[in-house]
């Protein structure tokens, strides 16, 4: 819902046809605006407004896909002070977003595997 605050531990999905935000007083924001990467929502939309809410306090994971969106977000993430993960371009179904990440900014690069356990590990360490 928009103006939810966001909560710990809990998933937020965007509505079809309306790009996620987060609000600089980490709540949900919805927009039509319009898409990006022929899509909306779009993910770049959601990881630039979460570098500006979160700062270094925001992790940006980009897996599998077949457009370029979500590369410049993650850039913006990184840029900030952010944790960006990508999934190997080698382990993806479709790497195409995983090498466009790769291109414009370094990122770590982890399988699906690995991403999981780091989120278990990350998870329980409290960050």
């Amino acid at each position: 819902e928009p103006g939810a605050p966001l909560e710990r531990g809990s998933i937020y999905f965007a509505p079809a046809d309306y790009h996620l935000l987060v609000e600089p007083t980490h709540r949900c924001a919805l927009s039509i605006e319009p898409p990006l990467h022929f899509s909306r929502p779009a993910i770049d939309v959601l990881f630039e407004s979460a570098a500006l809410a979160f700062g270094p306090r925001v992790l940006g994971i980009l897996l599998s896909g077949a457009s370029a969106d979500g590369a410049t977000g993650l850039a913006s993430i990184r840029n900030r002070g952010g944790l960006t993960w990508v999934q190997s371009p080698d382990s993806a179904r479709v790497p195409l977003m995983p090498r466009e990440a790769l291109a414009l900014a370094p990122h770590s690069t982890l399988t699906v595997e690995e991403l999981t356990r780091n989120l278990v590990d990350w998870g329980y360490a409290g960050a």
